[in-house]
């Protein structure tokens, strides 16, 4: 097995984790992370497939490799951008969930 196939295997099991933790967890943080994941086996999975061309013979294009690094950076600041979101909201409702009946039960109470 090459180093190229384990790199791939290990791309696809994160995008796979990612993905499940997505679905599965209703927490928003646990989400934000779990979007992380996946996005970090995606660029893992885009790398291996652009070393796998170049090792066929095909010429060394740094365009993937440019494409990767400026997506990690996008994926760090919208990862950034989602956490502040979370901590607003935690400031606004006292929870961090989406359900509306579930916060506004609970302010509907302390006002009265």
């Amino acid at each position: 097995m090459s180093v190229s196939s384990i790199a791939g295997i290990a791309g696809a099991m994160l995008v796979g984790l990612g993905l499940y933790g997505f679905i599965v967890s209703p927490q928003l943080l646990r989400k934000v992370l779990a979007f992380s994941v996946l996005g970090s086996g995606v660029f893992l999975l885009f790398g291996v497939v652009a070393r796998r061309g170049a090792g066929a013979g095909f010429h060394a294009d740094p365009v993937p490799q440019a494409l990767v690094i400026t997506g990690i950076v996008v994926a760090f600041a919208a990862s950034a951008i989602a956490v502040a979101l979370i901590l607003r909201l935690y400031a606004e409702t006292g929870g961090v969930t989406l359900d509306p009946d579930a916060w506004s039960k609970d302010r509907g109470q302390s006002q009265e």
